[in-house]
């Protein structure tokens, strides 16, 4: 390769080419394109003119851009709901028939109330704990042999979510198990009815012998005989009080909670028992679920019947326990107690939950409560299942 082609070649890389003439010794650079592109750019966009907008042109696009989004969510997105979103969910030919979600949610909210907020009716759920007519459960330690038997058992019942409470008499220990969760109560909640029922009559606001006519405003569907009476048959308080806890019966509870002041006095009365998470928000059958408890209060309950002389005379703890002790239902707790066992309880029904509360008395003389409120598939019968293996397991437990 002649020389000046080996001095281009080698310093062809670097950009630079060497070499002599006329002029003398060169030293010349070659930009590469690149570097011609770059510098272009820069040119370009150092004399490219700067458009300034206005701040006047700015402040009118910002006020069309707001009336535009305000004028889209006061009347064109509440409009578009009302007349074609919501017709899809709620279709109806009758356009001047207004409904009122909120009173439908909560269909006793004009009449069951104690509080006042922002215009609309509330029922508070506070309760004086301090000054409670009740005594609570006494509870000593838990018991975990036990409870790792039912927790065991609920692995094997996954689609069940149960709440479970068990109390033993002699040595206070017990089992908890979701006992301060709120569950829907079904027909258990005819148990603080009846204790309120049995509270008016002490105060002598009501008697035994009272008689009540069964109006079709009191007719309701769902468990109890009283359906299908005559109207205007009439009843004393002493029968529909059996009714209500033997037979289960919707009527005759809503009969009775209209005697002693309607759901508002039975949640008052709950609430100056120390009660806090447990009320009344509909008339039975409370299908939805929206009557609710736990199972520690409920455990409460029934420990007051039993051994609070203070709370009740031992009159109205007799016939109150005796009702008990004769529930028709006893394909629950009681399918899972020996033979000869004692149960005095009540139970409750509906789709989505399956419950049992009540007081056990063995043959040998141990006693306990026992509630469990099961949170199911609609009507499944691994429910029941459930709760009457889980009472195997406590009436094995309490009796070795």
């Amino acid at each position: 390769m002649p020389k000046l082609a080996r001095t281009y070649d080698s310093s062809y890389d670097s950009g630079y080419y060497y070499g002599t003439g006329a002029y003398g010794n060169r030293h010349t650079r070659y930009r590469s394109y690149e570097e011609y592109r770059n510098s272009y750019i820069e040119l370009r966009e150092a004399n490219r003119p700067v458009r300034r907008k206005s701040k006047r042109k700015k402040l009118v696009q910002f006020l069309v851009m707001a009336v535009f989004y305000l004028i889209l969510s006061m009347f064109v997105l509440p409009y578009a709901f009302c007349h074609i979103s919501k017709t899809f969910v709620e279709p109806t030919p009758y356009k001047s028939v207004k409904a009122d979600l909120a009173e439908i949610s909560f269909p006793t909210a004009k009449y069951l109330s104690n509080s006042w907020f922002l215009g609309n009716r509330l029922f508070s759920y506070s309760a004086d704990e301090k000054n409670a007519a009740m005594v609570p459960l006494k509870e000593n330690v838990n018991m975990p042999v036990l409870k790792q038997e039912l927790l065991s058992l609920m692995e094997l019942y996954p689609s069940i979510q149960p709440a479970i409470y068990v109390w033993d008499y002699e040595t206070q220990n017990y089992v908890d198990i979701n006992a301060d969760k709120s569950y829907a109560t079904a027909s258990i909640i005819k148990i603080p009815v009846l204790i309120d029922v049995f509270k008016s009559i002490e105060a002598g606001q009501i008697s035994l012998d009272d008689t009540i006519p069964l109006t079709e405003y009191y007719r309701t569907e769902g468990s109890g005989s009283l359906q299908f009476r005559a109207r205007n048959s009439e009843y004393t308080i002493d029968e529909l009080a059996n009714r209500m806890i033997t037979e289960s019966d919707n009527s005759a509870t809503n009969m009775l909670m209209a005697k002693v002041g309607s759901m508002t006095d039975v949640n008052q009365s709950i609430r100056d028992w120390g009660l806090k998470n447990t009320f009344v928000q509909t008339w039975l059958p409370d299908l939805g679920g929206t009557n609710r408890t736990t199972a520690y209060e409920m455990a409460t309950m029934l420990y007051n019947i039993d051994e609070n002389d203070s709370f009740l005379s031992e009159e109205s703890r007799h016939r109150i326990l005796n009702y008990m002790g004769h529930v028709h239902n006893n394909r629950l707790i009681q399918a899972g107690l020996g033979a000869g066992s004692v149960f005095l309880h009540k139970t409750g029904d509906i789709g989505k939950m399956l419950g049992d509360a009540g007081i056990v008395i063995t043959p040998g003389g141990k006693k306990y409560l026992v509630v469990i409120l099961a949170n199911r598939p609609h009507n499944s019968p691994a429910g029941k299942d459930f709760i009457v293996h889980a009472s195997e397991i406590i009436y094995n437990y309490m009796v070795k």
